[in-house]
């Protein structure tokens, strides 16, 4: 199944099941678009998927940090020795938030939401997974 967003009510389940103020660790799997594909209404030049994903990248960076989170891993699968035959990622992506609360509060931001665009048009497949470390670890 290919999705890019989260499903409506996502948000508010991952606030109510993981413990406040406690760090959470996103991974995101990410496969582009050859060609990244924005709605007609934004006057953005052609570009790949890769390259609008960059793009969000830059601008995303500043609104992680803002909330105190940090990128802790980012690079380019090469072989999945457990996986389904037909999946493919081209980017995994680990990113460090101070609490679930603090990443919900950067995605919900007027100011993030107007470059979440590019993401949407990068993608055509991705998984977003809330993960707490083991304590002691």
């Amino acid at each position: 199944m290919y999705t890019i967003d989260p499903s409506p009510g996502s948000f508010a389940e991952a606030v109510a099941r993981l413990p406040a103020d406690t760090p959470v660790v996103m991974l995101n799997l990410l496969a582009f678009r050859e060609q990244a594909e924005y709605d007609e209404a934004d006057s953005v030049e052609p570009c790949t998927g890769r390259e609008a994903y960059q793009h969000y990248s830059r601008e995303a960076l500043h609104h992680v940090q803002a909330v105190g989170g940090q990128v802790v891993f980012m690079g380019a699968p090469q072989y999945a020795l457990v996986a389904p035959a037909d999946e493919h990622w081209d980017e995994v992506l680990l990113v460090r938030y101070p609490s679930i609360q603090a990443f919900v509060a950067m995605v919900k931001a007027p100011e993030y939401q107007a470059i979440a665009r590019h993401r949407t048009a990068a993608l055509y497949n991705a998984r977003l997974v809330a993960m707490l470390e083991h304590p002691g670890r």
